[in-house]
Formats: structure tokens, C-alpha cells, sequence
């Protein structure tokens, strides 16, 4: 009987250390709209589909506003490129117009040590946090060997507000693929929020905290003292507004 008890506390032990990691938040008012287990079999919205537009011309900056910090944003072809700056808080390149239902997705490269993001819904006053941008993000980033820089890409964040992670039980594995363009494609209907990462469900939960509607923010976070210059580049940026409760 001992024996056999010795045998079961192994493999409980090695099963452990093989699943994926898994991060857990306190509670911020957002809850798991499904069941993890079966949300995952959950489509992708079609982005080969009717109705979707683009966000970024050929060139310029149109329609875009940046917030925050100091780090630089250019149109490289169609493709807007963010450039950490040491000594800048977070920056973000944020639409001039507000969104309230939609579809969204685009493809992004980033350098491994740059830690990015892409806020939806969010707003910006000069009565709340000096003007900081606030509002729900999407995590962009890359794999990591560091145990405490965990890849949680397709997680969402509530910036500026205090509430921090608003996905809780954050599974972190290999979801992202460094060096290389990565599909996000992220729906927002109602108090529901949707991420998919190179075709993988990665989070579903309902915020009935977060706004209705907002702008949308392309994120390059702050760097610490020393750092080069770190670059993140997005690609084929579209959106698909949807009627008021999807």
C-alpha cells in the first residue's frame, strides 16, 4: 500500500510539470464567459470574409493620434512600426475615432525583449491619471525562457485602472512564435471580449467594468535604462464594425 501511494504522488508530480504553467489573478470584476474546455473549439472570425477595412494606408499616419510616451511610430509601407525610447513611459499610437462592437486583426513581428500590446475600448482624460490611457489590452508578446517574464500573449490587462489582469488562470505556453509575423484576430461584442492567436482560442471573458466604446491603441511599452532601440511592427491592421450587440 505504501508503495502504491509513493507511485501515485510521482506521477500527480510529473503530470505537474509537464501541463502548461498556469498564472492566476484576483478577481477584477470580469468572469470566463465559457467554459475554458470547450470555448477553445470556438471559430476565428472569417477575416477572409465581406466587411472588414483597413486601419492603415500606404502612408502617413491618418486617423491616428499618439498618447502617452515619446516613443516613435512611422508608416513603413503600409505597416506601422513602433520604436521603444529609453526614458518614455508606455506609448501608444491610438485611433481618432472610437469603436463600440467590432472584429479586429492584424499581424505582428516584435523583438523579443519589447513587451507590447493593443488596447481596445479605451479612453483618455486629464482628470483621470494625469490623462493616461485606460481601458482593456490585449497582450503582444514574445516566448521567454525567464520564469518571470511569462509569454501571455491574447491575455487581457486592464491598463490605467488599477484592476490589472482581467484574464484570470492565464495559461502560459507556445502560442506565439518568435522572429516571425503572428495572427491576432480579437472580437469585442457587448461586455464580451474574444482573442485568437495564430488560430488558437486563447481567452473569452465578459467585463461589465470596461466602457462600451472606445479607441483603439497600438502599444510599445517602456524600457529600462540602457536598453537599444527595440522595434514592433504591425501588419495588415483591420477592423469590422458590427451592429450593437453583435
Amino acid at each position: 500500500m505504501f508503495g502504491w501511494r509513493l507511485l501515485t504522488i510521482a506521477a500527480i508530480a510529473i503530470t505537474s510539470c509537464l501541463l502548461p504553467r498556469q498564472l492566476s489573478s484576483a478577481g477584477t470584476g470580469s468572469r470566463p464567459a465559457e467554459n475554458r474546455g470547450s470555448d477553445l473549439r470556438i471559430a476565428a472570425p472569417d477575416i477572409s470574409s465581406a466587411g472588414w477595412k483597413p486601419m492603415v494606408e500606404l502612408v502617413g499616419l491618418l486617423g491616428w493620434v499618439p498618447r502617452n510616451g515619446t516613443a516613435t511610430y512611422h508608416n513603413d509601407g503600409g505597416q506601422i512600426v513602433g520604436r521603444s525610447v529609453v526614458g518614455s513611459p508606455t506609448s501608444l499610437l491610438c485611433t481618432e475615432k472610437e469603436y463600440a462592437d467590432f472584429e479586429l486583426t492584424f499581424e505582428v513581428l516584435l523583438d523579443d525583449k519589447l513587451n507590447s500590446g493593443v488596447q481596445v475600448r479605451s479612453f483618455s482624460k486629464k482628470d483621470v491619471n494625469g490623462g493616461r490611457v485606460c481601458g482593456p489590452q490585449i497582450e503582444i508578446e514574445a516566448l521567454s525562457d525567464d520564469p518571470n517574464n511569462a509569454c501571455e500573449s491574447g491575455y487581457i490587462y486592464s491598463e490605467g485602472t488599477g484592476r490589472g489582469w482581467l484574464s484570470e488562470n492565464r495559461i502560459v505556453d507556445d502560442v506565439m512564435i518568435n522572429g516571425q509575423w503572428n495572427r491576432f484576430v480579437i472580437r469585442v461584442v457587448g461586455p464580451r471580449i474574444q482573442t485568437w492567436v495564430n488560430g488558437r482560442k486563447v481567452e473569452d471573458l465578459l467585463d461589465e467594468n470596461s466602457p462600451a466604446t472606445g479607441f483603439i491603441g497600438l502599444q510599445v511599452h517602456s524600457v529600462p535604462n540602457g536598453t537599444p532601440p527595440l522595434e514592433v511592427r504591425w501588419r495588415d491592421l483591420r477592423i469590422r464594425e458590427l451592429p450593437t450587440g453583435g
